[in-house]
């Protein structure tokens, strides 16, 4: 897959989050995290495809560890705008504006350092091709405090 294409099916899958992200919906602590799973798989096989046709420093090894890094540090700090609350028995989550900010900071964080990358002389589109990555350690770190808040709540009101 090209790196335009990468990106395109990236920013598709953001919009669905996004989309996600601000509906109310039941919070449910044994639920399958199939998209977290399905996105988590693409984007491990695109970043491995790519790394097999190109060669790839450490300096553009580094950064995109720091990206990976800053994309779960996004997603702990996200998952805190969460709204939790019981309602008739269910706990129920929902982001909000900031929400839906930080989500489109920390892609802006990621294309950041495509830039750097590209300008580092490692291979150029390596941040765009783990674009689906990056969105699987947000999302994926996300979900695990969310659900660690959700069960702390649970434990709190029964």
């Amino acid at each position: 897959m090209n790196t335009l294409t990468s990106v395109a099916i990236g920013v598709l899958v953001l919009g669905i989050i996004l989309f996600r992200q601000v509906q109310k919906r039941s919070v449910r602590e044994d639920s399958r995290p199939i998209l977290l799973l399905v996105l988590l798989v693409i984007g491990i096989v695109e970043l491995v495809q790519f790394v097999q046709g190109h060669p790839v420093n450490a300096t553009g090894i580094t950064m995109l560890l720091a990206s990976l890094v800053a994309a779960g540090a996004f997603g702990a700090i996200r998952a805190y705008t969460v709204r939790l609350w019981r309602e008739n028995g269910t706990l129920y989550r929902q982001g909000n504006l900031m929400t839906v900010l930080l989500w489109l900071v920390a892609i802006g964080v990621h294309f950041g350092a495509d830039v750097l990358i590209d300008h580092s002389g490692s291979a150029k589109g390596l941040s765009s091709v783990s674009l689906m990555l990056y969105i699987a350690v947000s999302f994926g770190v996300q979900r695990f405090v969310v659900q660690g808040r959700a069960a702390a709540m649970a434990r709190q009101l029964a």
